[in-house]
């Protein structure tokens, strides 16, 4: 098998995951339970989390039982293929336990290299919109089977950037101060609470920018080579990342608070 025919397996079993973890969270709507929390008191995790990363990790293991596992809620697998599956199976999980219809699940794929993890495919699945966003390494992004491109070239003062906030208070006064700063350059700044809906939402040309710079690889892994492959430049900013077409990417990088660390 080729490695484009190859890829296009992947990006289909991807999909495939990500919409069986949607069902799971379409089927709890509106009635959490085992709510529980994991970093700090605004941390949840619930039963929809679990049961959606349960879902995918079936699919997955009986699908391609060789790759190695990462997902939020503790699916962990070494395997022995050289490829391996980064899942978020509720992205937005405050968002979800409070109603808010602004969350998803995400599923990549991404190969080693010798010298790290390299995305190979990705996708993100909102079930709320019915939306299905995804990407293969050089082949496009799309979103429900249509070719998205970023929002490209827009001037830092016209742009609409995206942003989120870590769970510890120090963290996001930090990130606040830096909020306070961006602000009066850009045109206005959102917070929508799912670091892989956000990424997506760049891709589509929802919104100019994204940056988060305390994230884990499941939050950004698929979203990110969405991104990339819809014509942003995506490059690490602590933990996290920073998203923007070229053009504004070089100006919140070169000349904002926002720089690569």
């Amino acid at each position: 098998m080729s490695r484009t025919s190859e890829r296009e397996a992947l990006l289909r079993l991807a999909v495939a995951a990500a919409h069986r973890g949607g069902a799971e969270l379409t089927r709890r709507a509106g009635k959490a339970t085992g709510v529980a929390f994991k970093s700090t008191a605004t941390d949840p995790v619930s039963d929809a989390d679990r049961a959606s990363e349960s879902a995918v990790v079936e699919l997955l293991t009986r699908e391609r039982p060789g790759d190695g596992l990462l997902g939020e809620e503790g699916a962990e697998r070494a395997g022995d293929s050289g490829l391996r599956w980064v899942i978020d199976p509720l992205d937005g999980t405050v968002n979800y336990l409070y109603g808010i219809q602004h969350s998803a699940v995400s599923v990549a794929c991404e190969r080693w290299d010798g010298d790290g993890w390299r995305p190979e495919v990705g996708a993100v699945y909102d079930p709320a919109r019915d939306e299905t966003f995804s990407a293969a390494l050089g082949a496009g992004a799309h979103m429900n089977g249509r070719p998205l491109a970023v929002n490209d070239p827009v001037a830092p003062a016209a742009a609409l950037v995206a942003t989120g906030f870590a769970y510890a208070a120090a963290s996001r006064a930090r990130q606040a101060a830096v909020v306070a700063e961006l602000l009066p350059r850009v045109r206005d700044i959102r917070s929508g609470g799912s670091a892989a809906l956000e990424l997506c939402w760049v891709a589509v040309g929802r919104c100019d920018a994204y940056y988060e710079d305390e994230l884990s690889r499941w939050d950004w892994a698929a979203g990110a080579l969405i991104a990339t492959e819809a014509g942003a430049v995506v490059t690490p900013l602590g933990s996290g990342v920073t998203a923007a077409g070229p053009a504004l990417h070089a100006a919140l990088t070169g000349g904002s608070p926002i720089t690569a660390r």
